[in-house]
């Protein structure tokens, strides 16, 4: 069993519990939350105070009266109960998120970075995070741990020694999670890219608040995908749950950036990064259409055996590809699921289209402290 970084903060399951409660379900009032969770009025009063003194919780304003003209005052997650940070590294670029602990982005950042060696990167990110905190306010001490989406896969069943891309060769079986923890002094977790999406999709709150699993597919220069499963990422035995870049070799057609770029290059047209597919949307559309026909093809049996054992609520296509074609994907894979569902009669996720964009690896990263700090190995 892969065992994840020990958090700074160390809460019991019943605070684990209460605070799962207001992140899916929204600020609740006490007496509720105690109703919901089969727990008495005093020890929900004992717990939730120790939540506050933390502050990880706080009260909201009333929500009216409730039983002899006293008011019912919801208690939610408190986002000043500390920072969590997220970063990757991009060839010539770091990208940086912080998030609060309601999971809210304070700050998206991007800084030139051309150190791929380890040790170099983690001092530019710690002089860029010193920086950041500066101008922004953050205390250091409040920051509750390092989040880094990396592009490789684990090795040896330990996710923090990784097989990388060619250009992060010099990150490859390396312990990142102590190189990078001893440099930035706080709890480091290493995620793979696609499994930090699923994580940042799946905090979202259209899928927390109806969801338990989740299947993302992240569609960048690569395509990567994550798995949550009864609220907690799911990670394979070996790390390498969401691999489905295995089942499209590089050298072959797939649906991924790279290979859309290509698609146009080859018919003559000038790109030089994913960033400028949004100006060709609609000068190019009968290149790029096609091409988004071809990928809901390929992923569709990809997605179908992800539903088949993992019998998620929703599956979500994520990625730096621009929204119109997310969302072109996510109604192809709809209509598609309908026709070869037709008669079958048990509950079928729902295909969603991410708002996140790009960004989803990086806040992803960023809550992956906040996410190990409050999840449960098993929820009610």
């Amino acid at each position: 069993m892969i065992q994840p970084p020990r958090p700074q903060l160390l809460l019991t399951e019943q605070q684990k519990r209460i605070l799962w409660h207001l992140r899916s379900a929204g600020p609740t009032p006490r007496v509720k939350l105690a109703q919901s969770m089969g727990a008495n009025g005093a020890t929900m009063t004992r717990v939730t105070q120790q939540l506050a003194a933390l502050g990880l919780v706080e009260d909201q304003e009333s929500a009216g009266p409730a039983g002899r003209g006293r008011p019912m005052v919801p208690l939610a997650i408190a986002g000043k109960g500390g920072w969590a940070v997220g970063a990757t590294l991009h060839p010539g670029w770091l990208e940086i998120a912080v998030v609060d602990f309601a999971g809210t982005p304070l700050l998206h950042d991007s800084v030139p970075c051309h150190e791929t060696d380890p040790r170099l990167f983690a001092r530019a990110l710690d002089d860029r995070l010193r920086m950041l905190a500066g101008q922004h306010g953050f205390m250091r001490g409040k920051f509750l741990g390092l989040g880094v989406a990396v592009a490789g896969y684990a090795l040896a069943g330990d996710p923090n020694r990784r097989k990388m891309v060619d250009w992060l060769a010099p990150w490859n079986d390396v312990p990142l999670d102590h190189l990078f923890g001893d440099i930035l002094n706080m709890p480091v977790w290493i995620e793979n890219d696609g499994t930090a999406a699923a994580l940042a999709e799946y905090y979202q709150a259209q899928i927390l608040g109806r969801h338990r699993s989740v299947l993302v597919f992240f569609l960048g220069h690569g395509v990567g995908a994550g798995l949550i499963a009864e609220r907690d990422i799911f990670p394979g035995e070996h790390g390498n749950a969401g691999e489905v870049g295995r089942l499209f070799p590089g050298r072959s057609p797939r649906p991924s950036g790279i290979d859309l770029m290509r698609t146009l290059r080859e018919a003559g047209v000038s790109i030089a990064s994913l960033s400028d597919l949004d100006g060709l949307m609609e000068t190019h559309a009968p290149l790029i259409w096609p091409w988004v026909d071809r990928a809901a093809q390929q992923l569709e049996l990809a997605m179908l055996s992800g539903i088949v054992w993992l019998d998620p609520g929703a599956v979500v296509i994520s990625g730096a590809l621009p929204a119109p074609i997310l969302q072109g994907l996510a109604d192809r894979l709809t209509q598609s699921n309908a026709r070869r569902d037709d008669g079958y009669l048990a509950a079928k996720p729902q295909v969603y289209s991410s708002t996140l964009g790009s960004a989803a690896v990086v806040i992803g990263a960023a809550l992956a402290p906040i996410h190990a700090i409050t999840a449960e190995q098993s929820l009610p």
